[in-house]
C-alpha cells in the first residue's frame, strides 16, 4: 500500500502477516511479539492515553533504548494524534530537561528505573510533563507514575466499554501535512533544535527506500542505531511496512552476539560501528598463528583487488583474480560474513562518510554496503546507494522525488516531500536553513557527478582556513587516519594556524596488545600514551600518512590522547559525532602546546621544502 501517513504503516504492519513483527532479549532468549499482539497492544495504548487526557497534537516523550516498547509507544502517540518527542536514553538529565521543557511535553515514556529517576529529578522543573510512564518498574511505583502494562490494561477496559470508534476516528484522521515528531538534533554547536517532521515527510522517505532498496516480506532486520536517530527509525518504519520483523538489539557491546543469535537480513549502522567490527577481526587476525596470518592477509589483498568487479557486476573479472577470490571466500570471507551471522543481503551505512578502507574491507570481503546521505531534517534520506545502482566513494543517486542543486561555494542543498516543516519555535533559524524557494541548506559540501551520483566531501561548518588561506577538509584526511590499525577517533585542528596537529585516540585493545609483547609495561592509559615505544608507533602512522599529501596537509604534530570521547562528558553527540567546539575549549592547553613555537617550526619546515 502507499504510505501518506505513519498511521498508514501501522495499518500495513497489523495486514501483513509474519512469523513475528519484533523481537527482544528476554531472560537469555529472543522472545517474539506476533502482529495480534502488536496490532491490539498499539490500539489499547492509544485508547489508554487518550483516557489519560493527551489530546490530538501534544507532545509526548519517549526516553528508552531500542526495546518494543518504544516502537509500540510511537505508533500509539501517533494514532492518538499526538506528537512524539523522542530523547536518547544516553543523555544527561540536564540535557533531557531543556528537550522537554522547548517542547512542552505532557508525558513521558520511560524504559527503566534509571531513566525514570532522571525524569523524577527533573520534573519540577517541567511543568508541563504531568504523567511518566515506565516500561520495568521498581518494586514500588512512586507517585505519579504508572507501568507500560497498567496504561495498556486501562486502554483495553476502556474499549470494552466504548468501542474502539474514537481509536479508529483519531488514526484515520492524520494527514500527511500533520505535525508527527520533533526530532532534536544532536548540537554540535548550540542547544539542539527540534526539527519538525511531518507524516507525510517520513512517509514520503519510507516509500522511497522501501521500492529503491527492494525491501522484502518476511525479512528479518536487526535494530542497532538509537531509534531517536531518525535513520534508524524510518529504517524500521520501512521494515515493518514492508512485512518484516524487527528485533532490538541489547545494546551495543552485545551486536556481535546477537548478529550471530537472530542471524539478520538487514541492519542499519554508522561507519563507527564498521570501525569496531572490522578492528575486531583484525584483532582476530593478530592472535592467530603466523601462517594463519599470512592466509588471512593475503585474502584481504584479494578483497580489495576485486572490489571493483564486485561494486560492478558488468565488470567481468580476470580468471587469475576470480580464482584466488573463490579460495579466498572459502578460507576467511565465509568467516567474515559468519560473524554478522550468515545471511545478511546488505547494510545500510549513514551518519557520516564510510572510508574507502571500510569499502574495501567490507565490500570486498562480500558484505554488501550501501551508503547513503540525509539529515534529520530531510528524514532523512536524499540519496542511498542501492543493489542494482551503487558507486565507491558516493552516497549514490537521489531518491525519487528529491532535489538536489549544489550552491556557489558548494554546499548542498534540497528540496521536496522530505524537508521538514521548521524548527520548533526557531522561527530564525528556519529561516536560516531553508531559504524562500524551499531549498534546504545542508552545511554540507558536495558535488554531483553526471551520471546523478551524488558525493559529500565535507562539512561547511568543519573547513580548516588556516594562516595561509588554504581551505582544507578535515573529514576525508580522518577517514584517512582511521584506516591506521591503532588509531580510533583522530580530530584535526588547525584553523587560523600555519601547519596541522592532531588528537589522536587510540585503538587501546591492539595498541595495549602489541607493546606488551614488546615489553612494555605502564600502570595507567596516561603513562601508556605518553611510552617513547607507544609515540614512536604513532609517529611511524603519522608519517605514513603524511607521505603523499601537500605540505600543508601534513600533521606536523600530535597529542596521543589517554581516554575515548565519551556522551557524558559533551565530546561526541548521541549520533557519536565529535563535537569540535567542545574538544577546542576543553582540550585548549593540549592544543596550544603543539604551537609553542608555530613560527620557528614553520620556517624549518619550509626550509626543508
Amino acid at each position: 500500500m502507499e504510505i501518506t501517513t505513519l498511521t498508514d504503516i501501522y495499518a500495513a504492519t497489523c495486514e501483513l502477516q509474519r512469523d513475528a513483527a519484533m523481537m527482544y532479549k528476554k531472560n537469555g532468549a529472543w522472545a517474539k511479539i506476533t502482529v495480534p499482539e502488536f496490532r491490539d497492544t498499539v490500539r489499547w495504548l492509544s485508547t489508554g492515553l487518550r483516557v489519560l487526557g493527551v489530546k490530538p497534537g501534544d507532545r509526548v516523550a519517549i526516553l528508552s533504548e531500542n526495546r518494543p516498547e518504544w516502537t509500540m509507544g510511537d505508533f500509539a502517540i501517533l494514532c492518538a494524534g499526538a506528537v512524539t518527542v523522542p530523547v536518547y536514553p544516553t543523555l544527561l538529565p540536564h540535557q533531557i530537561e531543556y528537550v522537554l521543557k522547548d517542547s512542552n511535553s505532557v508525558l513521558v515514556l520511560c524504559s527503566t528505573e534509571e531513566q525514570m529517576k532522571k525524569i523524577l529529578e527533573i520534573k519540577p522543573h517541567c511543568p508541563s510533563v504531568h504523567n511518566i510512564l515506565v516500561c520495568d518498574p521498581p518494586p514500588r511505583l512512586p507517585d505519579g507514575v504508572m507501568t507500560f502494562e497498567q496504561m495498556v490494561e486501562s486502554g483495553k477496559k476502556e474499549e470494552a466499554v466504548s468501542g474502539r470508534a474514537r481509536f479508529d476516528e483519531l488514526r484515520t484522521s492524520r494527514k500527511p501535512d500533520d505535525l508527527a515528531t520533533l526530532v532534536y538534533t544532536s548540537g554540535t554547536t548550540g542547544d539542539p533544535k527540534g526539527a519538525m517532521l511531518t507524516h507525510g515527510n517520513i512517509g514520503s522517505n519510507v516509500n522511497c527506500v522501501t521500492k529503491v532498496l527492494k525491501l522484502q516480506q518476511g525479512w528479518i532486520a536487526l535494530s542497532i542505531l538509537p531509534l531517536s536517530h531518525i535513520l534508524e527509525r524510518t529504517a524500521d518504519f520501512a521494515y515493518l511496512s514492508m512485512g518484516g520483523t524487527v528485533a532490538y538489539a541489547e545494546n551495543v557491546n552485545k551486536v556481535r552476539d546477537n548478529l550471530q543469535e537472530v542471524k539478520p537480513d538487514v541492519f542499519a549502522a554508522v561507519p563507527r560501528l564498521f570501525e569496531k567490527m572490522r578492528m575486531g577481526v583484525m584483532d582476530g587476525i593478530a592472535a592467530k598463528p603466523p601462517v594463519l596470518q599470512k592466509i588471512s592477509h593475503w585474502a584481504l589483498k584479494v578483497a580489495a583487488e576485486r572490489l571493483p568487479y564486485r561494486v560492478d557486476p558488468a565488470k567481468s573479472m580476470p580468471l587469475g583474480l576470480a580464482v584466488r577470490s573463490k579460495i579466498a571466500e572459502k578460507l576467511v570471507f565465509s568467516k567474515i560474513m559468519e560473524r554478522l551471522g550468515g545471511r545478511v543481503k546488505y547494510v545500510l551505512s549513514g551518519g557520516a562518510p564510510l572510508s574507502p578502507e571500510l569499502a574495501a574491507f567490507f565490500i570486498g570481503a562480500g558484505l554488501e554496503i550501501l551508503e547513503g546521505y540525509g539529515l534529520t531534517e530531510t528524514s532523512p534520506v536524499i540519496a542511498v546507494n542501492t543493489p542494482d545502482r551503487r558507486r565507491i566513494g558516493s552516497v549514490g543517486p537521489l531518491i525519487p522525488g528529491v532535489e538536489v542543486k549544489i550552491a556557489e561555494d558548494g554546499e548542498i542543498l534540497t528540496r521536496g516531500p522530505h524537508v521538514m516543516k521548521g524548527y520548533w519555535n526557531k522561527p530564525e533559524a528556519t529561516a536560516q536553513a531553508i531559504d524562500p524557494d524551499g531549498w534546504f541548506h545542508t552545511g554540507d559540501i558536495g558535488e554531483l557527478d553526471k551520471d546523478g551520483f551524488l558525493k559529500i566531501t565535507d562539512r561547511k561548518k568543519d573547513i580548516i582556513i588556516n594562516a595561509y588561506g588554504k581551505n582544507i577538509a578535515p573529514q576525508p584526511l580522518e577517514n584517512d587516519l582511521k584506516s591506521s590499525p591503532y588509531i580510533a577517533t583522530p580530530v584535526i585542528l588547525g584553523d587560523r594556524r600555519k601547519f596541522l596537529t592532531a588528537l589522536l585516540i587510540p585503538n587501546f585493545e591492539k595498541l595495549e596488545r602489541d607493546v606488551a609483547a614488546q615489553g612494555v609495561v605502564w600502570k595507567s592509559r596516561e603513562e601508556l600514551v605518553s611510552n617513547p615505544k607507544v609515540q614512536a608507533i604513532f609517529q611511524s602512522e603519522i608519517d605514513k600518512f603524511n607521505k603523499n599529501l601537500d605540505r600543508q596537509e601534513k600533521i606536523r604534530r600530535f597529542t596521543i590522547l589517554p581516554n575515548d570521547f565519551t556522551i557524558d562528558n559533551d565530546e561526541i553527540t548521541p549520533s557519536l559525532k565529535v563535537k569540535r567546539k567542545v574538544i577546542d575549549k576543553k582540550y585548549k592547553d593540549v592544543i596550544d602546546a603543539m604551537y609553542i613555537d608555530e613560527n620557528v617550526e614553520e620556517e624549518k619546515e619550509r626550509a626543508r621544502a
